[in-house]
């Protein structure tokens, strides 16, 4: 294989995009999640591609841990900002914010290593499960729950539907944890060879992505097949994981606090 995944210390970055006509209508800023902060990046560090590629059976717990650690503190500071520029606005108001965002995201995340055949395509699924993780977290945010906790872990793959049961989500997490240190001792210690490495990655990060990113990633093996899949497979895939996402944390959120009162009894 010519084209392996990154394992240079920076992830793999999908070009700028094209500037917008001046006068054109954008987003509000309060909506936008914190794109510049330290570790926002639209792909995986090569950090966790070396770690999935070493352990690829453990491949989504790997990237929920990681997403978790880099993503919850920037989903809660997200949070705290859109509540204080938007102060009569509702958790289902930021929460549709953030998935719109990350809709958005995911549906131009395609081709986004430049790579072809199953390398690239591996990238791709790896891609969109980041931006995923990073888009449920922010749900969680928006109504109210800690995105920093390590339960978020077992709600990723829960919700993406890598295990059926907390339980099992959370004995998974552990052992992955216990690898990742292990690995860090001790090394990555024997690897199979890189082609059924890749084949059985992209499976496992295929399967969190969601159903139709399976199809997608070997679409991408035949040329023009996945440019015309992608964008449709990674919209579908995302609003199925946005609409339980919302299910979910719309049950468990905690309230929104009450709006200050004025000295004359009404709400501010």
């Amino acid at each position: 294989m010519s084209d392996p995944v990154p394992t240079e210390d920076r992830p793999v970055t999908p070009a700028s995009p094209r500037p917008e006509p001046e006068g054109a209508a954008s987003e509000p800023e309060a909506s936008e999640p914190e794109a510049s902060e330290p570790g926002a990046s639209e792909a995986p560090p090569a950090r966790l591609w070396d770690r999935m590629r070493q352990d690829p059976q453990y491949a989504p717990e790997h990237l929920a841990l990681e997403a978790v650690r880099r993503f919850g503190p920037e989903a809660a500071r997200w949070a705290q900002r859109v509540r204080a520029e938007q102060p009569g606005a509702s958790a289902e108001t930021f929460a549709e914010q953030a998935v719109r965002r990350f809709v958005n995201r995911a549906r131009l995340s395609g081709a986004v290593s430049g790579a072809a055949g199953l390398p690239g395509a591996v990238i791709d699924v790896g891609v969109l499960a980041w931006t995923q993780a990073r888009m449920v977290l922010h749900v969680a945010a928006a109504y109210g729950v800690d995105p920093t906790h390590p339960d978020r872990a077992a709600d990723l793959l829960i919700l993406q539907k890598v295990h059926k049961a907390a339980a099992s989500a959370r004995v998974a997490l552990g052992v992955a944890a216990g690898r990742e240190r292990a690995g860090a001792l001790f090394g990555g210690g024997g690897q199979a060879p890189l082609g059924r490495v890749m084949l059985h990655l992209g499976f496992r990060l295929a399967q969190m992505a969601g159903v139709r990113a399976a199809k997608r990633m070997f679409a991408k093996v035949v040329p023009g097949a996945a440019i015309i899949l992608g964008t449709w497979a990674n919209s579908s895939a995302t609003k199925n994981l946005a609409e339980r996402s919302r299910a979910l944390y719309r049950q468990h959120g905690s309230p929104r606090p009450p709006a200050p009162r004025s000295p004359g009894g009404q709400s501010a």
